[in-house]
C-alpha cells in the first residue's frame, strides 16, 4: 500500500488501519485458513450470521453469474480441488450458483458443495482498505490486495501507473496503464497452471470443468477492485468476443485481452501508458 499525504503520522496510521482491515476480511473470506467464515462455511454447508462483507460479496457474485449465464461461479471449489483432472458428471452437478441460499442471517449449500472466493474476494479487499483510508483522510493512495485499488495521484501529481503482467515472460509487462481513480484486475492462466502448455489451470468453465482455451490473461478496469476480479474472470470464461459484448452491461468498464497466441484485443478507452 502506498499513501500518498502532508502528513506522515496519518499516512501511517491509515495504512495500520487499511492492513487491519484486510486481515479481518481474510479471517471471512481466505480459503486458507481453517476457522475462516468460508472454511467453516464448506465444512459444515451452512453459516449461521455471516460477517456483513461476506454477503455482500456472495450478492455481488450471484449478480454477475446471472448477468453471465453462469459463466462467473463461486460453487468450482469442487472443480478446483481436481487440480485440472477432467470432471465427472457428478462432480459437475455440485457447481451452480443458483442452489445458494443467502441472506443476512445465514448463507447455506446444497449437499456436498463449496465455494471460492478467490476471483472476487481479493477485489472486495482492495475496495474495503481503501474505503478505510479515505475515512483516515488520505486521498492519494494505490493499494495492492492481489488486485489493485487507486485514488487520487501519486507522489508526483500524476495518475498511478501499473504494469500488467506479460503471461508469457515472467519479468516482463504486457502493457502500462492508468490508474485514474478506478482499479484493475487481471486474470491469467499463468498464475496456477497445471500443465505445462497452459492448457489447464486454475480457471474454470463452470459448465465443462475444464479450462478455457482461448485466452492468456484478461485485465479489466472498473470503478470498484471487486467489480474488476469479478469480470476479469467472467471475460476469461466467455472468451474475447462474447466477453467485450458482456462487458458493455457495466459502465465505466474497459478491458485488455491477450490471446494465448500473443495477439490483443482491447476497448477502445482502456489506457495505455507510455
Amino acid at each position: 500500500m502506498t499513501a500518498v499525504h502532508t502528513d506522515e503520522s496519518a499516512a501511517n496510521a491509515a495504512l495500520d488501519a487499511a492492513f487491519a482491515e484486510l486481515e479481518r476480511i481474510e479471517s471471512v473470506m481466505s480459503l486458507y485458513r481453517s476457522e475462516s467464515q468460508i472454511s467453516r462455511l464448506n465444512r459444515a454447508g451452512v453459516l449461521e450470521a455471516p460477517d456483513a462483507s461476506l454477503v455482500e460479496v456472495l450478492r455481488f457474485a450471484a449478480e454477475v453469474a446471472k448477468k453471465s449465464g453462469g459463466a462467473f461461479d463461486v460453487t468450482v471449489q469442487p472443480l478446483w480441488a481436481l487440480k485440472g483432472a477432467k470432471p465427472d458428471a457428478a462432480t459437475l452437478a455440485l457447481v451452480d450458483w443458483r442452489k445458494v441460499a443467502l441472506d443476512e442471517k445465514r448463507v447455506k449449500l446444497a449437499p456436498g458443495m463449496a465455494i471460492t472466493l478467490n476471483g472476487i474476494a481479493q477485489g472486495f479487499a482492495a475496495d474495503a482498505a481503501m474505503r478505510v483510508m479515505r475515512a483516515q483522510g488520505v486521498e492519494h493512495a494505490l493499494i495492492d490486495a492481489g488486485e489493485f485499488s487507486a485514488h487520487g495521484s501519486n507522489a508526483e501529481n500524476a495518475p498511478w501507473r501499473i504494469g500488467i503482467q506479460h503471461p508469457r515472460e515472467r519479468d516482463a509487462f504486457a502493457a502500462l496503464t492508468r490508474l485514474e481513480n478506478r482499479c484493475l484486475a487481471t486474470s491469467g492462466d499463468y498464475e496456477t497452471t497445471f500443465s505445462d502448455d497452459w492448457s489447464r489451470h486454475h480457471i474454470l468453465d463452470p459448465d465443462t470443468g475444464e479450462s478455457p482455451g482461448e485466452l492468456a490473461s484478461v485485465s479489466v478496469l472498473a470503478p470498484s477492485a471487486m467489480a474488476a476480479d469479478a469480470l476479469s474472470t467472467t471475460l476469461f470464461v466467455l472468451g474475447a468476443k462474447r466477453g467485450i459484448d458482456f462487458l458493455r452491461g457495466y459502465p465505466g468498464t474497459d478491458a485488455l485481452l491477450i490471446l494465448k497466441d500473443g495477439r490483443r484485443v482491447a476497448t477502445t478507452g482502456f489506457p495505455f501508458a507510455a
